[in-house]
Formats: C-alpha cells, sequence, structure tokens
C-alpha cells in the first residue's frame, strides 16, 4: 500500500458517520480497507486458527457499536480495542471449554465400568465435545451454553430461561450425566 491508497482518519470518520446512517456501502468499504490489519493482528497475537472468525466477529462488533465511535479517537484505535475485546472472549470462551471438558472427565466414572479408552484427556483427540452438545435436547443444551460457555450464575439462567433455579441445577446434572454418556460412547 503506497502512502497515497493509505486510508486518513478524516476517510475513516467519514465512513463510520455514513455507517451510523445504516450506509452498508461505508460499512463494506472500512471492511476492505481493514480486515487485513486485523488478520495479521490476531495472527501475531497467537491465534493459530479461527483468526478469520475473529476478524468478521470485530466487524460485527463494529457494526453493533458504530454509535460509540467518536471521531476525536482514530477509528483504527476504536477498531483494536474491539478486536482486543473480541480476542479476550475467545480466550475467556476456550477457558469455559476446557473448563467443561476438565468437569467432565473428573467426575467419577459410572458404577458400571471406567472410561472408555481416550476419554478424559483431551490431546489424544477422544471427546467430541461439540458433538456431544448437539446431541442434547434443546433444554438441557441452553444450560450449558448460557452457564458454562457463558459463564452465567444460575440465578441468572434461570431468569432467561424462565424457570426455577433448582430446574437449572437439575438440568445442569442432567446434561453433564448424557455428556458423560455421549463421551464415554465416542
Amino acid at each position: 500500500m503506497t502512502k497515497h491508497d493509505q486510508p486518513s482518519a478524516e476517510d475513516d470518520a467519514t465512513l463510520m458517520r455514513r455507517v451510523c446512517a445504516e450506509d452498508r456501502e461505508a460499512f463494506a468499504t472500512l471492511v476492505r480497507r481493514h480486515q487485513k490489519m486485523l488478520l495479521n493482528f490476531f495472527a501475531r497475537s497467537g491465534v493459530q486458527y479461527d483468526y478469520e472468525d475473529l476478524v468478521q466477529q470485530t466487524f460485527l462488533r463494529l457494526y453493533r457499536y458504530r454509535d460509540r465511535y467518536v471521531a476525536t479517537a482514530k477509528f483504527t484505535t476504536f477498531l483494536f480495542l474491539l478486536a482486543r475485546q473480541v480476542w479476550i472472549d475467545e480466550l475467556r470462551r476456550r477457558k469455559r471449554q476446557e473448563r467443561l471438558v476438565q468437569s467432565l472427565t473428573a467426575e467419577p466414572p459410572p458404577e458400571d465400568g471406567p472410561l472408555s479408552p481416550g476419554v478424559g484427556h483431551p490431546a489424544d483427540g477422544g471427546l467430541d465435545l461439540a458433538g456431544a452438545l448437539a446431541r442434547l435436547p434443546e433444554g438441557l443444551r441452553q444450560v450449558v451454553e448460557l452457564g458454562v460457555y457463558q459463564d452465567l450464575p444460575y440465578a441468572e439462567v434461570a431468569r432467561i430461561l424462565g424457570v426455577p433455579v433448582g430446574t437449572v441445577k437439575s438440568r445442569m446434572f442432567n446434561a453433564l450425566a448424557k455428556l458423560r454418556d455421549y463421551l464415554e460412547t465416542t
């Protein structure tokens, strides 16, 4: 990119004003201008895969929070703040998934026998957590997604789902038991 091709902060600020007015072409221009920069940012941040998804999430967040951009700051500063938050959220999501795997493998084996080989050792590639979650009934999957992946307390999950806290606890217990069963049979 030559100096002449470099977008100026004013150009980006003008485009953001148009984006705030629901101008899709202005948003597409910002995406084209800055997507490579974000890809590089995530690659340098240690993302080994999913970096394209993280770039997409950053631009979705940009659109969602477009009204918060103040033209006194450089647009790229605002964009990097959003990208950084997307990366932090991704790291949190990964930790929640690790905790779920650990909680599934830390549970005592069922009374009918020990865990199958490979289960309990994620490094062996023995766990298909996404597949197991997809097999859960909707009510159980929602509790796991909200309680584990979103890291919400049971009381908040209960409010969201419109059920008592005891029901959330029961569903979580049943969901974890079913996940263990699914993972043992794979």
